[in-house]
């Protein structure tokens, strides 16, 4: 039985609880607990980790607010439906502002049941990491599921911490992509007072911009062909709690105009309404542009800009973090193999010497894609150097690569004097060489490879006359 696809529907009138119930099971496929104890309830949810509860108050003779706060007590994760009467509507708005999933209109219909449910059950798969599907690694890992011993690691996790402290004030998480922004906003979101409110993730280059409007503030009913019921946004969902907006520079520029008056009023309208709504939500912004740039080109509105990165807060590379490389595999090893029948005994230290001298342009998800990759190609056999594909293998002894000197700094200072500034110019030249044989000239990609400007990198390939 998968905890992860199951539901629980509280309601004392067993008849029509019982026909629900059959034809959620019947159309969705998913576990359905019943009871119409709201003791039993509880002891349940206590014990087993449910994703949906859907309850009809009323019939229960109890607080709905305070049984829903009771229920996400248990399980921030789970989504709670309360069914609510004709008579209830101001009773279901106050519930969606406190973190109700949605509402569901008592008698039952057994199509909107149906709908709704599958909603929150799609919702539930999006927030929470199926471990046995798709293994990831736990909050209890490194810092708040945050893998990494190197220095700028160590100042990053006493910064996050510094920023969970405050209440309200914007974020700007800048990286590479893969550098692990989402992980940082959510470790903010766990270690701040927010904490027992929802974390709402939302991906502005994931969604339409057609449609992101619409999912951030939501719309009333009528606003538009289709608009059958109003439904919440992202903005109100996230009330009291964390909204992160991954991908911020991708937003087009009339929707950053309505992102600005949200963060400077603390207040919306949804689609086709001319009433405001007022939140409380931190918002924390991610993006893998240089948002400078960006206002620069007149491509990201500079009072926005501003607005976002109150407290900014830049991501290093993995390649600024090599010697993470070795911590980072040894944590993926194991998170893949649990549950697997033959655990993989990892990688050997050759592979591992190899692997640290990539440069990790995906950064940590493209060295977890790689490790997950291994894992399942090899078995149960170590990964030797000779497995790993060849664009990871750098230098292997007897290749003709091997025939240049080596990009290790161990290797340059073996090799001649220790003059400081001989070393360090040789050395960052044989890196320029590297990144444009890498990218075949092109130095634009190579500039990128080594976080340089275009402009610093012309500038020294003319010092080194090779223009």
């Amino acid at each position: 039985m998968s905890s992860l696809r199951s539901v629980l529907l509280i309601d004392a009138d067993c008849p029509e609880r019982e026909t629900v119930a059959a034809e959620i099971r019947h159309k969705i496929g998913c576990v359905v607990f019943e009871t119409g104890s709201v003791t039993d309830a509880l002891a349940l949810l206590d014990k087993q980790d449910v994703c949906l509860v859907i309850f009809d108050a009323a019939s229960l003779h109890c607080d709905g607010l305070s049984l829903m706060h009771k229920i996400r007590g248990l399980n921030p994760e789970t989504a709670v439906v309360m069914a609510i009467s004709k008579e209830q509507e101001s009773l279901a708005v106050e519930a969606l502002r406190q973190g109700a999933f949605f509402h569901i209109k008592k008698p039952y219909n057994q199509d909107e049941a149906v709908i709704i449910t599958a909603r929150a059950l799609e919702r539930h798969d999006y927030s929470v990491h199926d471990e046995r599907r798709s293994p990831k690694v736990r909050k209890s890992d490194g810092f708040q599921g945050i893998v990494g011993d190197a220095p700028n690691m160590q100042r990053l996790y006493r910064m996050i911490e510094r920023i969970a402290d405050d209440e309200s004030s914007t974020v700007l998480i800048q990286g590479e992509s893969g550098t692990g922004k989402e992980l940082v906003a959510r470790a903010i979101h766990t270690l701040s007072s927010r904490h027992a409110k929802n974390f709402v993730p939302v991906n502005c280059a994931a969604i339409p911009s057609e449609l992101l409007e619409s999912e951030l503030f939501g719309y009333v009913k009528g606003a538009f062909t289709g608009a059958n019921q109003a439904k919440i946004g992202r903005f109100e969902y996230a009330d009291g709690g964390i909204l992160f907006l991954d991908e911020i520079g991708d937003m087009q520029p009339a929707l950053q105009s309505k992102l600005l008056r949200v963060l400077q009023e603390r207040e919306f309208e949804p689609v086709g309404s001319v009433k405001s709504v007022a939140v409380d939500v931190r918002v924390v912004a991610a993006t893998h542009r240089n948002l400078e740039q960006a206002v620069a080109a007149g491509e990201f509105r500079e009072d926005l800009y501003y607005r976002l990165s109150v407290v900014p807060v830049d991501l290093p590379p993995l390649r600024e973090r090599a010697g993470d490389v070795q911590v980072l595999i040894s944590k993926f090893v194991t998170v893949f193999n649990r549950g697997r029948k033959v655990p993989s005994p990892g990688f050997s230290d050759e592979a591992v010497a190899v692997l640290a001298g990539y440069p990790w342009p995906g950064n940590v998800r493209e060295l977890e894609n790689l490790v997950q990759r291994m894992i399942i190609m090899n078995g149960g056999a170590r990964v030797e150097v000779a497995d790993l594909p060849k664009k990871y293998v750098c230098v292997t002894p007897g290749s003709a690569e091997a025939q240049e000197p080596s990009l290790e700094l161990e290797t340059v200072l073996d090799a001649r004097q220790w003059d400081f500034n001989t070393v360090v110019a040789e050395f960052e030249g044989r890196l320029i060489n590297e990144a444009l044989r890498r990218t075949e000239g092109n130095k634009k990609e190579a500039a990128q490879l080594l976080n340089l400007k275009r402009t610093t990198l012309t500038e020294k390939l003319k010092k080194r006359n090779l223009l």
